[in-house]
């Protein structure tokens, strides 16, 4: 069964997929959302993540971008208090619903989850609600984890000052991060952070996500990192819209990002 043979058309809560985990028994996937003048399938091995709160104005676009793009989306709302669900089921993604706010990690550890549980896919990407992700690139990265790659992350910072538009402040403060997240072995990364990923099915089967807020992401990267993955990054173009910079991407959170990877570095260094 791919990607897109997603069948039950109802969402499903994150109690009912835990349900269906300690039961044993194999789920139903949702149904794809019939799409007019939608293209060729040619990623029905891959499904896409896309974690949600309050973010109705734009997620519908987002979604629907990547619908009309021929990929299956699973998205999971983190219990948002706005018509985000509403505006998930009009564009055509599967919904997985959070009864209390979970935070990033406990979002996308759902997503991971639903992803194994509802699809046979052999890849899952993760993409932002909020537009800052652009489709081509993850078709790009699709197309590089396919050559045998069991991760890819999207780096901002792979051309130089690349495309992507940001403060000189905030690049310097996201290289360091990137610094202190490659102190020790593994895998050396030029972006700290970055939202866009897509790893193999074993090896999001692998993922368990316990933090709570930004630093969740450095947990994930220990998990994507290891030594016996083949990992690689690809460039990306980030889009800081004003509203996305509304969301929570402004100077002040790339600061938190590069405490919270200094305060991961100095936990794992303490266990050693």
């Amino acid at each position: 069964m791919s990607a897109h043979a997603l069948e039950d058309a109802r969402p499903w809560t994150a109690s009912e997929l835990a349900s269906v985990a300690m039961d044993g028994m194999t789920a139903r996937p949702p149904r794809p959302v019939e799409v007019p003048n939608r293209p060729a399938e040619s990623w029905d091995d891959t499904v896409v993540i896309v974690r949600v709160y309050n973010e109705a104005p734009v997620v519908g676009g987002v979604i629907a971008e990547l619908v009309a793009a021929g990929l299956s989306v699973i998205a999971v709302d983190d219990a948002s208090t706005d018509t985000s669900a509403t505006e998930i089921d009009k564009a055509g993604a599967f919904r997985v619903s959070h009864p209390i706010n979970m935070g990033a990690g406990g979002a996308l550890q759902t997503g991971f989850e639903a992803a194994l549980l509802l699809t046979d896919a052999r890849y899952i990407a993760c993409f932002d609600a909020d537009g800052q992700h652009q489709v081509h690139d993850l078709v790009g990265m699709i197309a590089k984890i396919r050559e045998g790659y069991d991760v890819v992350m999207g780096s901002r910072f792979l051309e130089g000052d690349g495309p992507t538009q940001m403060s000189p402040l905030r690049r310097v403060i996201l290289r360091t991060a990137a610094k202190l997240l490659n102190r020790g072995g593994g895998v050396k990364l030029t972006d700290a952070h970055n939202g866009l990923r897509i790893v193999a099915r074993h090896v999001a089967a692998d993922v368990q996500l316990t933090y709570a807020g930004m630093a969740y992401a450095s947990q994930l990267e220990q998990h994507l990192t290891r030594p016996e993955y083949r990992v690689v990054e690809h460039p990306v173009h980030i889009l800081y819209t004003e509203y996305s910079k509304s969301k929570g991407q402004p100077l002040l959170n790339s600061i938190n990002i590069l405490t919270e990877v200094a305060a991961h570095r100095v936990t794992h260094w303490g266990r050693k």
